[in-house]
């Protein structure tokens, strides 16, 4: 089966593209380096051509509100129209658990406007929402600072190793569509404060965590289960701690 992975080259993406690869699937990782452009619309057709699946995978390169929300749109309608050419029989999108919930973070607010034309393009289609990756901690515990403290809600966290994502990514691929969103999680669930702590702990980051109740997530306000699944969720197979051992981890 061929299956074109949009934003086949980054994090998510190329541990996507293995998996299927070994399981026999002729994959494409498509991204602007390799001559797919989901915004100019260079390469899409002649990628997408014979594709039974595209896995959309892409992120935009600008977080600033404006900027984000076009990326998504105008990609959106670009694999749309691309998407229906071709015949794909399903399209995968990976969106964030809470983006619904968070109204106040730009970034959420796009990935919405991005899964509404998913749900409306008459493409057979399953909608992945996903907890924020383990991977990304050390960034988020950054865009926290306020002075020389990170300043994190006690809200519920429940981060997800990026190799779960990927399975789970490459099985619902391979799955019939959904026409729906399915929420998948860490499973591990604790205050977004002390998730943050243990990680720079463990890294050894001297950076004290201050637990606010006030501090903002990206500009959206954390309420208990703001960023958690409220329902059924697939859950990862890979605990916080064991993640937070492998020598990859460390600072």
């Amino acid at each position: 089966m061929k299956i074109v992975i949009i934003g086949g080259t980054g994090l998510i993406g190329s541990k996507t593209a293995a998996i299927l690869r070994q399981a026999g699937h002729d994959v494409v990782a498509a991204s602007p380096r390799t001559g797919v452009n989901t915004i100019t619309g260079e390469g899409l057709k002649e990628g997408l051509a014979g594709a039974q699946v595209v896995i959309d995978l892409s992120n935009s390169p600008s977080f600033e509100d404006k900027a984000v929300l076009e990326f998504f749109e105008t990609s959106g309608r670009n694999l749309r129209t691309a998407e229906a050419e071709a015949g794909v029989q399903h399209h995968v999108a990976l969106s964030i658990v809470g983006t619904d919930r968070t109204p106040e973070n730009g970034y959420f607010r796009a990935k919405v406007a991005q899964e509404k034309l998913v749900a409306a393009s008459g493409i057979p289609y399953t909608v992945i929402r996903s907890t924020q990756f383990m991977e990304f901690l050390g960034g988020i515990a950054d865009s926290s600072m306020q002075g020389n403290t990170v300043h994190m809600s006690p809200g519920m966290f429940q981060p997800i190793a990026a190799d779960d994502v990927a399975a789970i990514v490459a099985d619902v691929a391979l799955a019939a569509p959904r026409n729906g969103i399915i929420d998948i999680a860490g499973p591990d669930r604790a205050p977004f404060n002390e998730i943050i702590a243990r990680y720079l702990k463990a890294v050894g980051d001297p950076r004290e965590v201050v637990r606010d109740p006030e501090a903002r997530y990206f500009g959206g306000i954390v309420e208990e289960l703001s960023l958690v699944p409220l329902g059924d969720a697939r859950v990862g197979t890979t605990g916080f701690d064991e993640w937070l051992r492998r020598p990859q981890n460390k600072a």
